[in-house]
């Protein structure tokens, strides 16, 4: 997969699409037991003009969130950050992951997906919650 294009055929023939705009697609992945997690795909550009794909899940309003703690999240992440954007009008937590084109295939694509899918849905649930354990 070497560009958006092949990433909207591959995601588009394998999920439903919620949002398909030219450079932003979006889709429910099906966890099971009743989870689901809305999963986001956006193409960005770096500074050099090297092109990625960012995917990234919301997890939960940014209102009443300690930054301190998800600094603390994010510098003991190996795979995915948490950064803000907003959806639908208000600020929310999304858990992030950006890869390069160039190194990316349907095999890894699908995998970043679930992972971060999954691992969206376990911080969604602490959130909801309000535990201590982020």
């Amino acid at each position: 997969m070497r560009h958006f294009e092949a990433v909207r055929s591959h995601i588009g023939s394998t999920y439903p699409l919620h949002h398909n705009d030219p450079y932003l697609i979006s889709f429910e992945l099906n966890l099971g037991q009743d989870r689901h997690q809305d999963i986001y795909l956006a193409e960005l550009e770096g500074e050099s003009g090297r092109r990625y794909l960012r995917v990234s899940t919301p997890i939960g309003p940014l209102a009443g969130t300690d930054p301190q703690r998800c600094l603390r999240f994010n510098w003991q992440q190996r795979t995915g950050f948490l950064a803000v954007a907003d959806l639908d009008g208000s600020p929310y937590l999304h858990l992030c992951e950006n890869r390069l084109y160039e190194f990316l295939d349907a095999t890894e694509l699908e995998r970043v997906i679930h992972s971060l899918g999954s691992l969206g849905d376990q911080l969604e649930q602490v959130i909801a919650r309000g535990d201590d354990t982020l």
